[in-house]
């Protein structure tokens, strides 16, 4: 609970929008794969704002 606490502190509860899609990058099972996760990360996938429709 304690260390929980401490990192809701220091901001490092939740990953960065980097590691996010570092990590959905490292899930890919081809290279076709890797290629198309890459297109939709280019597209804005992570980093879309919350206002767009």
């Amino acid at each position: 609970m304690l260390k929980f606490l401490k990192s809701l502190i220091s901001g490092k509860a939740f990953p960065s929008i980097a590691e996010l899609e570092r990590a959905y990058l490292n899930a890919s099972v081809s290279r076709i794969d890797l290629e198309r996760r890459e297109r939709e990360i280019e597209g804005g996938l992570f980093r879309r704002s919350s206002f767009d429709f």
